[in-house]
């Protein structure tokens, strides 16, 4: 069974798919998303063709990747669509010939974002933020693009100071650069100050949302961070392993959320913002989210010591929790809580499994 057989999943992307945005101005239009395998891009590319076959919206959705035979796999549904597209590039590479489009929207999600990748390929890591994201902008300017949306992260605020208790888009916590983990955070930051240069130089609109740890059922067989981990076990009920005392404090996001504010920002963003996302009542401890999982999935929180790789790829930040007023105030409303993400996240995971 593939997610397009599962109904609670497509539940979720008619949600989004039909929330009250402006979507007259994607209508006829091209939207290009880097990334757009991975658990936040898929379910991006689901909802953006849910409008196109249901809401006739002719919107040409071009997924760019390094991977045609993971791309046709994942999006089965759409192979042969006249509006769906894969366009095959490694962004780490400057784009050679250029196809004969018009994009009209880029969307930046292509990035490493779990602690394996951090600590097995640093240096992918800083690649995809930094030279793929230069990539992508040089593409942008090629094409005219009106909009980019760079998703950069909690990350770039570092460890809180303990002087704030969210963190607002003007805080600046504590990064120590001279490691090996600063590698996706202070990337992901000069993500962000390429976009600004862009605006300068290139007159580009563009807009940043900062995403909080995201979870869902479109998550990928090798994501490594600890809530996804804990929902792999939960889908097979199996013991949620916890491998730290679990009292670091995060904000977390459902996918359908994150989606759901980036095709907000997409028409109604302000150029040059950043703006934080993360769902309604879900900052949680990690302990309490193993608790949460175990008791849903009839199963028990065990403790193991992580090893050396692990360690190495884990966050130093004790305590990141996003203050969301600045979207809220554009407009956006969280759809889901965490105790309901997480439930619909297993539930579809045991269906489609």
């Amino acid at each position: 069974m593939t997610l397009y057989d599962c109904k609670l999943y497509m539940d979720d992307v008619k949600k989004v798919a039909t929330l009250d945005y402006r979507w007259d101005e994607l209508k006829d239009k091209t939207v290009a998303i880097s990334g757009g395998t991975g658990m936040i891009g898929s379910f991006l590319v689901d909802v953006l063709m849910y409008r196109n076959d249901i809401l006739s919206q002719n919107i040409e959705v071009y997924v760019l990747g390094r991977n045609k035979d993971k791309a046709e796999k994942r999006f089965v549904k759409y192979i042969g669509h006249d509006k769906f597209h894969f366009l095959e590039w490694d962004i780490n590479r400057p784009m050679g010939q250029p196809p004969k489009i018009t994009v009209d929207y880029i969307i930046h999600a292509a990035s490493s974002t779990h602690p394996l990748a951090y600590a097995g390929d640093p240096v992918g890591t800083i690649s995809a933020n930094v030279m793929g994201t230069d990539n992508l902008l040089r593409w942008a300017v090629n094409v005219k693009s009106r909009r980019f949306i760079f998703l950069s992260s909690v990350e770039i605020y570092g460890e809180n100071r303990g002087d704030t208790d969210k963190f607002a888009e003007d805080y600046m916590g504590y990064i120590d650069c001279n490691t090996l983990r600063a590698g996706y955070p202070e990337s992901k930051r000069t993500g962000e100050a390429l976009c600004q240069a862009y605006r300068k130089q290139a007159g580009m609109d563009i807009v940043i949302p900062r995403i909080s740890r995201v979870y869902g059922p479109t998550l990928l067989s090798s994501d490594t961070k600890a809530i996804s981990q804990f929902i792999k076990k939960g889908v097979l009920g199996e013991d949620i392993v916890l491998k730290s005392e679990g009292n670091q404090l995060y904000s977390y996001c459902y996918v359908a959320d994150a989606v759901s504010a980036i095709i907000k920002l997409l028409s109604e963003g302000k150029s040059g913002e950043a703006y934080n996302v993360a769902s309604c009542s879900s900052d949680f401890m990690l302990k309490e989210l193993a608790n949460i999982i175990a008791e849903y999935a009839d199963s028990k929180v065990v403790f193991e010591l992580p090893d050396a790789m692990e360690r190495a790829g884990y966050s130093k930040a004790t305590k990141a929790t996003l203050d969301v007023s600045k979207l809220n105030a554009a407009g956006w409303t969280s759809l889901y809580d965490m105790r309901d993400g997480l439930a619909r996240t297993i539930d579809i995971m045991r269906e489609i499994a």
